[in-house]
């Protein structure tokens, strides 16, 4: 029954996938002399799309506290792919992705329709290209969503947040709104670090699969009631970290992720098999979340824990 229910929810994403992005696509084209217009076009296509697939795939949405309007520069948590679609349903907003989904099959193409900005966080240098992009999507009255913890997590605990792509509001004396997002799979089902958040080297594909086969999820977008100015953009880092962690509630209990880990290098076959190496289809898997730093050693820890460069 449960295979049955993934393969429905597909065949029902497909066509709701396909007619958005031709929307966003044909909009963009078309109504590229008029910014505004296009940006108005793209997030009503952006929003149908969040809310179509969260109804089709089964997620509960509940949100918490008053989304921003635009123009706006939001930070959240990041645990899963289905962050996009439940911050979808809420604002309207374009995300700073890392710059592997530019490449990836489909999704890179669904991603490039609806203005994503691409970083890539080894390229120092071409940090001010992004920077410049998400100043003129604010020029244009767009929100922007930026996951400042680099990569998606286990759910745990709330990883450090960098803090370069805050340098912008900072100069603005832009104010940061911020979010948590936290979900839970039903019961009966694997636990929501295994069935839900995507980290570490779980493929997407075969992931995906199994969320589609649970009867529903349930995910809770929490909005911060003040957004935050800092006087540099590591205070603001940490701020904002210390916000989202006030009202941050775990995935998982503490210590589950370090020892699922451990046991994954040294005995993969004792671990569940989401976990297990797997290289076949898809897009790249993510790597292994507490090695995704890509900092040095010796670097000096600000307050919410990220490295000083």
């Amino acid at each position: 029954m449960s295979a049955l229910r993934a393969a429905v929810r597909l065949l029902l994403a497909a066509p709701v996938t396909l007619f958005a992005w031709l929307v966003a696509l044909g909009g963009s084209l078309l109504l590229a002399p008029w910014p505004r217009r296009r940006s108005r076009l793209r997030g009503w296509a952006y929003r149908f799309w969040s809310r179509a697939l969260c109804r089709i795939f089964g997620v509960r949405t509940r949100t918490i506290g008053t989304p921003p309007r635009p123009p706006f520069v939001l930070v959240s948590n990041h645990v899963s792919y289905l962050d996009i679609l439940v911050l979808g349903t809420a604002v309207p907003c374009v995300f700073v992705a890392k710059a592997e989904i530019d490449q990836w099959p489909l999704f890179g193409a669904i991603s490039r329709s609806v203005e994503t900005i691409f970083v890539d966080r080894k390229a120092k240098r071409r940090l001010p290209e992004v920077i410049a992009r998400i100043e003129a999507t604010l020029a244009a009255h767009q929100g922007v969503v930026i996951f400042p913890e680099g990569t998606s997590g286990a759910g745990d605990r709330l990883m450090p947040f960098r803090s370069p792509l805050l340098e912008l509001p900072v100069r603005m004396a832009h104010p940061v709104h911020w979010a948590a997002l936290h979900y839970r799979a039903p019961a009966g089902a694997p636990p929501t670090h295994l069935a839900v958040t995507w980290w570490g080297e779980m493929p997407l594909v075969p992931h995906l699969w199994q969320l589609l086969r649970l009867s529903h999820v349930e995910a809770t977008l929490t909005f911060g009631a003040e957004p935050l100015l800092g006087a540099d953009r590591k205070q603001l880092a940490d701020a904002l970290w210390s916000a989202v962690s006030a009202v941050f509630v775990p995935m998982a209990e503490r210590g589950e992720i370090e020892r699922l880990e451990r046991t994954r290098l040294s005995d993969p076959d004792q671990v569940p098999p989401i976990l297990r190496p797997h290289r076949r289809g898809g897009p790249p898997p993510q790597g292994t979340s507490r090695l995704q730093a890509e900092v040095s050693p010796d670097s000096k820890p600000s307050t919410n824990g990220e490295q000083e460069s």
